[in-house]
């Protein structure tokens, strides 16, 4: 069987699900907040813990790294993970403040950009691509655990390369086109979450017909 077109999928999750409007967030700093926090839990907490720092008016990089920890951490409590969270939180923002804040950062290449968030202590590939992607708007597919789990069904991946060769493959796929890397990585998380979960629901897969997955459990 050849492997699917990573187009093909585009498709068909766009037809079922329309635009995204992805990510949420009123300023490049709050997405890269929120890309920090949503490590390791759900979104609608990540919410939570931005609401707290709006409140406190503490959603800026100088406030975050002259707040308290104990403070910080309180606030951060419904993203879980919150002492840690906290202490990557204010080393991000004393790494984004000595950088010269967004304008500083943008005018980097994405090359450069990228391993620069990397060096940053919490910063792994997948939260620097979504940094990349959604706060910079640069041309970088974001792989997170729907992608692998999503097209390890869908027989493109075998479930055991690595984040860089997942992210070569449909970066050369696509070509470089940062509207297209938005909307698609969003329909894959909304996919995941609605039908394509640990248990998946095939029978109500708008895929099911192209994925091998599905044709094996009879759906």
């Amino acid at each position: 069987m050849s492997r699917i077109r990573i187009r093909t999928v585009y498709n068909l999750l766009f037809r079922a699900y329309g635009p995204q409007h992805w990510w949420p967030g009123d300023t490049p700093f709050e997405i890269m907040v929120g890309a920090i926090l949503t490590q390791n839990t759900a979104w609608s907490n990540v919410e939570r813990a931005i609401a707290n720092l709006v409140a406190k008016d503490k959603l800026h990089p100088r406030a975050i790294v002259n707040s308290r920890h104990d403070h910080l951490a309180g606030w951060l409590r419904p993203s879980g993970y919150f002492n840690i969270k906290a202490e990557r939180l204010k080393s991000f923002c004393r790494w984004y403040l000595d950088a010269g804040e967004f304008a500083g950062l943008d005018r980097l290449d994405s090359a450069e950009l990228r391993g620069a968030l990397l060096g940053v202590k919490g910063i792994g590939p997948e939260t620097a691509d979504d940094i990349l992607l959604y706060a910079f708007n640069r041309p970088v597919f974001v792989i997170d655990a729907y992608t692998r789990r999503m097209f390890t069904r869908l027989g493109r991946f075998s479930g055991d390369e690595g984040y860089e060769v997942m992210r070569a493959d449909f970066e050369q796929a696509l070509g470089p086109d940062t509207r297209l890397f938005n909307e698609y990585h969003a329909l894959i998380v909304q996919h995941a979450k609605q039908v394509c979960r640990v248990r998946p629901a095939c029978g109500r897969c708008v895929l099911a017909r192209v994925c091998p997955a599905a044709v094996r459990v009879g759906c």
